[in-house]
């Protein structure tokens, strides 16, 4: 039998030390990459995880050697009490970084809390600086809320805060240079994303490689190469010369990671994700409610990591994942 403490590592010599928890697939906006507009098919409140079964999990999790924990929706500030959720996972033995992701609508509301509880890292989710553009993506017009949450969690002390911005063809890709400026002006960190084909929403935003609209800007204002970690997900970082402005590209689509991937995912129904662009997945919840201890649920969930795919196939079967991206966890 392996030992309850060895580290999780998958079959094809991967570590898996980095866990994305879902703590809802609710969101209050409906960027269309992500969440059809009409969408209504949420889980009940009765079949989420309740703080006390998340925390049994990532506190199983970070047993077996995980470091890093993401919080993340649907729209994680949504979830009524989230920094109580927070302060339990920070206070687990052993977990190094526990960060959110959220689209920087609440912000403003919970920066605070959130930092007093334990949080280290933001990633906030903004695919434009025009008010029009980000109310078509969206559905709302909330540009002024997020830029709000922005500044008030700058002056709560997180650092670094990571910008999403989904690159999309037609939509706002001409806009990358704009945010580029932002990003640097302030001493965020800008994170470049190629969409995804997840659920049929994904499949119709469309896709450009990043690599074609960030190059020219690469040669313009001469970034070099990132040499430290910001972080223990998948994008590659260039900076400043002079160390003060980060950008960083996440390219499943044009060059995908999948050899170093090092993350699972658990919905917000307790469902083990195993790949996003997989259907490889394993129900935590149902064995929690039935009794298990929690030998048997390290058995599980090494069991569980024993079966991650070795990638995706986006580019073969763009057509194969159904479920849609809140649905999943980000």
């Amino acid at each position: 039998m392996k030992n309850a403490n060895m580290p999780l590592i998958d079959r094809f010599g991967r570590t898996i030390d980095y866990l994305r928890v879902s703590v809802t697939d609710r969101c209050d906006l409906r960027c269309g990459y992500c969440m059809p507009r009409d969408f209504k098919g949420f889980e009940e409140p009765a079949d989420w995880l309740s703080f006390e079964e998340i925390e049994r999990i990532v506190g199983a999790f970070v047993r077996l050697g995980t470091r890093h924990v993401r919080l993340t929706g649907g729209e994680p500030l949504t979830r009524r009490n989230l920094p109580e959720l927070a302060n339990r996972i920070c206070a687990l033995d052993g977990l190094d970084d526990l960060s959110v992701s959220t689209n920087g609508t609440m912000l403003a509301r919970h920066a605070s809390a959130l930092k007093q509880a334990g949080v280290r890292r933001l990633n906030v989710s903004l695919d434009s600086l025009a008010g029009d553009c980000v109310e078509s993506i969206t559905g709302r017009d909330c540009l002024a809320d997020v830029l709000q949450g922005l500044e008030v969690a700058r002056a709560a002390g997180f650092t670094p805060i990571k910008i999403n911005m989904v690159v999309m063809p037609d939509v706002n890709a001409h806009q990358v240079r704009e945010m580029v400026d932002f990003c640097f002006e302030r001493g965020f960190v800008l994170r470049l994303i190629e969409t995804m084909p997840v659920g049929q929403t994904g499949r119709v935003s469309g896709w450009l490689p990043i690599e074609s609209v960030l190059q020219p800007i690469r040669q313009e204002l001469d970034l070099v190469p990132e040499i430290r970690p910001l972080g223990g997900g998948p994008a590659r970082y260039w900076r400043t010369r002079d160390g003060k402005g980060q950008v960083g590209v996440i390219t499943p689509m044009s060059q995908h990671f999948c050899e170093t991937c090092n993350r699972v995912r658990l919905s917000v129904d307790g469902t083990l994700y195993l790949c996003l662009g997989q259907e490889d997945k394993v129900c935590l919840r149902t064995a929690l409610r039935q009794g298990m201890d929690d030998h048997q649920l390290v058995t599980l969930i090494r069991s569980a990591i024993d079966r991650k795919p070795e990638r995706h196939e986006f580019s073969q079967r763009p057509e194969k994942i159904v479920r849609f991206m809140s649905q999943t966890g980000g």
